[in-house]
């Protein structure tokens, strides 16, 4: 958990510009601090909202499916990890890979890594 905050830190304070996080005042590199930190907080809720949308839109996929579909499940796994593979969602979901490609295809998820073995999906 602290090395998440860490980095959504260190990601804020790259737009605070290098003069400003440096400076030998205390002061501005307190404000400069802080603004780095209110654009990780900024950053961090955009990421949120964009997160939130895209499983809104999925969730309509499921609808009329049978209940024993594993739609749902997939949606789950695609928004808790940034990139999933046949493998993952094989392993996860407790189907075979070829179906995980089905389900994935049968999703519309977007794929990251444009190969055609080893391939990775993912938001975007």
């Amino acid at each position: 958990m602290a090395s998440r905050l860490a980095a959504a830190f260190n990601f804020g304070l790259k737009t605070i510009p290098v003069d400003r996080r440096r400076h030998r005042n205390r002061e501005t590199w307190l404000l400069a601090i802080l603004g780095g930190f209110i654009a990780a907080v900024e950053l961090g809720l955009k990421e949120h909202d964009r997160l939130a949308l895209a499983r809104k839109m999925m969730e309509r996929r499921p609808i009329g499916k049978r209940i024993s579909s594993k739609l749902p499940e997939l949606i789950a796994l695609v928004i808790s990890r940034p990139l999933v593979s046949a493998g993952m969602i094989a392993k996860e979901l407790a189907v075979t890979p070829r179906a995980a490609l089905r389900i994935v295809e049968e999703l519309g998820l977007r794929e990251m890594t444009e190969r055609g073995r080893f391939r990775a999906w993912g938001i975007l």
